[in-house]
């Protein structure tokens, strides 16, 4: 899968390959330790906030808690 900015889907791709050989060498052997890749998601992260931004997705909107609140009962906005 592409990340949301095309100019981030190389950075996604190296996260992901990162995040795969933690995942199956040392997580699923017992080390939990996750920063081997914290330097690459940092770099990807800030990509896809700019990205987000670009395309005018708002942020706090996309990490506001929905579930078990009445926004959840609402029907969505049309733009």
């Amino acid at each position: 899968m592409n990340s949301i900015g095309e100019a981030c889907n190389d950075l996604k791709k190296e996260y992901d390959a990162c995040f795969n050989t933690w995942f199956s060498d040392h997580f699923l052997k017992g080390n939990t330790n996750d920063s081997m890749c914290a330097p690459l998601f940092k770099v990807y992260q800030q990509c896809v906030k700019k990205a987000m931004k670009d395309q005018k997705i708002d942020l706090q909107e996309v990490n506001k808690d929905v579930l078990g609140t009445d926004d959840e009962k609402k029907q969505p906005q049309k733009s």
